[in-house]
């Protein structure tokens, strides 16, 4: 997101988010509406900029099949201050991904999805300390059943990061899922998630299967929280995933509201 003209494409004002000079803070863009709200047009909700329809950044109509979905990004907006920072919208930035990038590559992401399947962080097991083996057991044995339960996929463990070769109708059973996700919003949401958390089994456990947002968050993190456990908290790394939990938890509810 940039300036108004990027929303507003006719409009002739300069653009805010140009940065200073090489090594100094971009500059964030004032805001320059009043209020945000929804309109529905041809089936579609679009998000609106004191009563204009707004746009990407790549001048396509910011606009999504789901109601529900057009009011969070709306909510968004209007909790900006006097300037917009892209970083306090998540559910903005995930949508716009999704109209710009995921829409007219679709088979692309599917594809960069699906390698994930076959080099997934839940494969790989640590043999001690016991506490460890444990917590990981706990968080990603119910994602190994889940994917075997549903969807007939039985995947190989492995001790340490040698990678190991999962059976090719395993990965063919979880593509078949990704391939069925044919909305770009909720592909994106799933991309986000997967990359966040290093994992797609936990993302599709998450969306289609026993875990809720929580508990995703929590099994993407294991071995980081036993680390903290026995050697501290680091502040700057804690702050990291913060934000990085804020956008899996938008990328959640993107993926739940654009299924609304």
């Amino acid at each position: 997101m940039t300036d108004s003209r990027d929303w507003f494409p006719d409009q002739d004002e300069p653009n805010p988010m140009r940065a200073a000079q090489a090594g100094m803070k971009p500059v964030l863009p004032k805001r320059f509406y009043k209020e945000a709200g929804v309109e529905e047009r041809d089936g579609l909700f679009h998000l609106t900029l004191d009563g204009r329809v707004a746009k990407t950044p790549g001048k396509q109509a910011l606009a999504v099949p789901s109601r529900a979905l057009a009011e969070a990004m709306a909510r968004e907006w209007a909790e900006q201050g006097t300037e917009i920072d892209p970083a306090t919208m998540p559910i903005t930035r995930i949508v716009n991904s999704a109209i710009d990038g995921v829409k007219p590559r679709q088979a692309e992401v599917v594809e960069d999805l699906s390698r994930y399947v076959g080099s997934d962080l839940i494969y790989y097991r640590v043999s001690e300390p016991a506490r460890l083996v444990q917590s990981q057991d706990s968080a990603w044995n119910p994602v190994l059943d889940w994917a075997r339960d549903a969807h007939g996929a039985r995947f190989t463990l492995a001790e340490g990061v040698m990678h190991v070769t999962q059976p090719e109708e395993a990965i063919a059973a979880l593509r078949s899922v990704i391939e069925r996700i044919h909305s770009p919003f909720a592909l994106a949401a799933l991309h986000v998630m997967t990359t966040l958390s290093g994992s797609v089994l936990i993302a599709l456990a998450h969306t289609q299967g026993p875990l809720d947002v929580d508990q995703a968050w929590a099994a993407a993190h294991v071995d980081e929280l036993y680390q903290e456990s026995v050697w501290g908290e680091d502040e700057e790394a804690m702050e990291r995933r913060r934000r990085r939990e804020a956008d899996f938890r938008a990328a959640s509810e993107v993926y739940r509201l654009a299924n609304a």
